[in-house]
């Protein structure tokens, strides 16, 4: 999920020492996207590997001293007559496993007699430190681990490349690697999902990789490259497949991680002896929830449960429609002479929705396949069951080219984190993430949840998630980067939850448009919801903070941008079915659930086990009810049925609420506390 790059040149390229200094700085810029917690690069000098690494951004280690100064040493000599050769291989990361205030955690990693980056997760990382109990751990990283097996299967085989074959013969998940060896004269390339492109020039004296292509086709043309070079060519490292780049003349021999391939293997280069020096710097290291997980309360007190009991019992007597489970409570409700519901009501009258199927499926994104493997759609995905459906979907039944794409915005969970990595890592397809500045969104999150405990209202909640609607203007710009024209979200009509703008006073008729031109935006809904919030802006001035602009990109994007050329799986083609949704990704992919719950339905976001709280303790009713009684209305599911979920869904989810409230710097209890003293819509004795 982060991003890696590297620049390699022999003594005969054409690229002086300015010109590598500055592709690998802007190399680190680019890479940036995917990752603003940590940075770091490894240079190949004589007789050495020197690392450098800190807890901040690419943009920021650039500007230090430490890194201009080791970059200098790295290139000099670059313009002499007798030149020497470049190495240099860099990293920017988002935190996943490992804190980055402890610097081993960051990279380039280094163990195994090995130097080296990566970008992705593996999933069974533990099994694999259990299961090899004599490999020794040093650090809290994926990466070790994968470095150490490479080694370890290396000095079993003598081959460095059947130990690569079988360390990822190993591993669950994603991993794309660029390493330095003590004893090897060459870089070692990997991926088995694909993300990892390389740029040669005519001479095939240098050859630069990045994780994505636009960051290759960017570098090309600011850096004037094929000037430089010759004309560039611009190749992906196909998933399940590695490289040895010899050092000494760029050499590039490929080979296939499959086990089964009986291709001929790379000469191996090992009559070399590196030594490897990290060089330290001044870090500003920044905490992530990696390294707070101790302080994740799994269990609540005993106050919060006896809060809980009593105000469900108060809910359990509340009158509910009769034919599906929304409560008296919910906004605009009105319950007809029979019980039944406006929600109920509307869909008795609407025509049955009619499914066209997966042959009309396979018709319509017809004129986007791909003729030549390249990717043909994105696939926007969060780690939750239905992107990672639709991921299988394309890419197995369709048999489409997909490349997958993440926003994170600080509240993906390790939990998404790890799904994402599992299906791409077994599918083989390319995954971009591109990540924002997730300490100031988490900034930004804390100061508007800060003022709502402030001054409690429902109608202001989805504030708290202002920061991810950038999730489908990025789509739209990739949709712009690489030059797929087909877009498919994994969105369904059952996961409506109209309600929260119930509670700005909009009825269901005067409802905002959505995303993507699905429904015309409603002037009269609009300019409600505008006026409600501008009202509770005023009479509460700390939402007046530095979360602003997020909040008027997020009303922009998600009601007014159109996403052009897009799908949605399960609106049109195909029935949504829960069973063999979560049925398939947890059979075929080991899909992860979380601990704390019997629904997978957004799992994989941290804000919603904390709002839904909120919403029921107050309302009597969350996000679970709605899609319960959507399920009822589609047929798919009983009413009692839907009940007997509600009983168990609505119990606190405590240890996903403690993961949010300590990674955004909220005191849980006090949280807590507030918002059980909220005067309830509902009775209690």
């Amino acid at each position: 999920m982060c991003g890696i790059f590297g620049v390699l040149a022999d003594s005969s390229s054409t690229l002086t020492a300015d010109a590598i200094k500055s592709v690998v700085n802007r190399l680190l810029i680019l890479s940036e996207s995917r990752g603003k917690e940590a940075a770091g690069v490894a240079f190949l000098q004589d007789n050495t590997i020197k690392v450098f690494k800190q807890a901040i951004s690419a943009s920021e280690m650039i500007r230090t001293r430490e890194y201009r100064q080791l970059l200098d040493e790295a290139v000099d000599g670059v313009d002499e007559k007798r030149k020497r050769r470049v190495a240099i291989i860099g990293h920017s990361r988002l935190v996943t496993n490992g804190a980055q205030n402890t610097r081993s955690n960051n990279q380039p990693v280094i163990a195994g007699k090995m130097t080296g980056i990566h970008n992705g997760i593996i999933c069974n990382t533990q099994e694999l430190w259990d299961k090899f109990s004599t490999l020794q751990r040093h650090t809290d990283v994926d990466t070790e681990l994968l470095f150490c097996l490479i080694r370890h299967f290396c000095q079993q085989t003598g081959s460095l490349v059947e130990a690569v074959k079988l360390a990822y013969g190993q591993i669950q998940g994603v991993a794309n690697i660029a390493v330095f060896l003590e004893d090897f004269n060459q870089l070692l390339l990997a991926t088995n999902n694909g993300s990892l492109y390389l740029c040669t020039g005519e001479s095939d004296s240098a050859c630069i990789f990045a994780s994505e292509e636009y960051a290759l086709k960017m570098l090309v043309e600011k850096e004037s490259l094929d000037r430089r070079l010759g004309k560039c060519r611009i190749a992906q490292l196909p998933p399940g497949h590695g490289y040895l780049v010899d050092l000494d003349g760029i050499r590039l021999q490929p080979f296939a991680l499959d086990p089964k391939s009986d291709e001929r293997l790379p000469d191996e280069k090992n009559s070399v002896h590196y030594r490897i020096e990290e060089i330290f710097g001044a870090d500003s290291p920044k905490i992530h929830i990696s390294s707070l997980a101790s302080n994740i309360c799994k269990t609540p007190p005993s106050w919060v449960i006896e809060e809980y009991e009593r105000n469900k019992t108060a809910i359990s007597r509340l009158r509910r429609c009769t034919k599906c489970a929304l409560p008296e409570t919910f906004p605009f409700i009105t319950l007809d002479a029979d019980g039944v519901c406006i929600e109920c009501r509307r869909h008795a009258h609407a025509p049955k929705q009619q499914y066209l199927g997966p042959e009309a499926l396979e018709a319509a994104v017809a004129p986007y396949r791909s003729k030549d493997g390249r990717p043909d759609c994105l696939i926007p995905i969060s780690g939750g069951r239905d992107s990672c459906y639709t991921l299988h979907y394309f890419k197995k039944i369709l048999k489409m080219n997909p490349m997958a794409y993440t926003y994170d915005w600080g509240m993906v969970t390790d939990l998404a984190r790890r799904n994402i990595s599992r299906m791409c890592g077994k599918l083989g397809v390319e995954h971009i993430l591109v990540s924002a500045d997730i300490t100031r969104k988490r900034s930004n999150i804390l100061k508007n949840v800060k003022a709502w405990l402030s001054k409690p209202d429902l109608g202001i909640i989805p504030l708290f998630m202002a920061g991810d609607k950038a999730f489908f203007y990025y789509a739209h710009q990739l949709r712009k980067q690489t030059g797929i024209n087909l877009i498919v979200f994994a969105m369904n009509a059952l996961e409506d939850t109209d309600f929260k703008t119930g509670f700005c006073g909009i009825r269901p008729v005067e409802e905002v448009g959505r995303n993507g031109g699905c429904d015309t935006p409603g002037s009269k809904g609009s300019l409600k919801l505008i006026s409600y919030f501008a009202k509770s802006f005023l009479t509460n001035p700390r939402y007046l903070n530095s979360s602003l602009l997020d909040t008027m990109a997020a009303y922009f994007i998600y009601y007014l941008m159109p996403i052009h050329q897009h799908y949605m799986l399960f609106d049109n083609y195909i029935k949504w079915d829960e069973e063999t949704v979560v049925g398939t990704i947890i059979k075929e992919y080991d899909w992860e659930t979380s601990p704390d719950t019997p629904t997978t339905w957004r799992i994989g976001d941290g804000t919603v086990p904390f709002y839904n709280y909120i919403y029921y303790t107050v309302a009597g009713f969350s996000e679970n009810d709605t899609f319960r009684s959507n399920q009822v209305r589609g047929g798919m599911i009983t009413r009692e049925e839907a009940l007997k979920f509600l009983d168990e869904e609505n119990y606190p989810r405590f240890e996903s609420m403690s993961w949010y409230c300590n990674t955004i710097g909220v005191d849980l209890e006090k949280a807590l506390r507030i918002i059980h003293a909220i005067p309830k819509h509902y009775p209690v004795d």
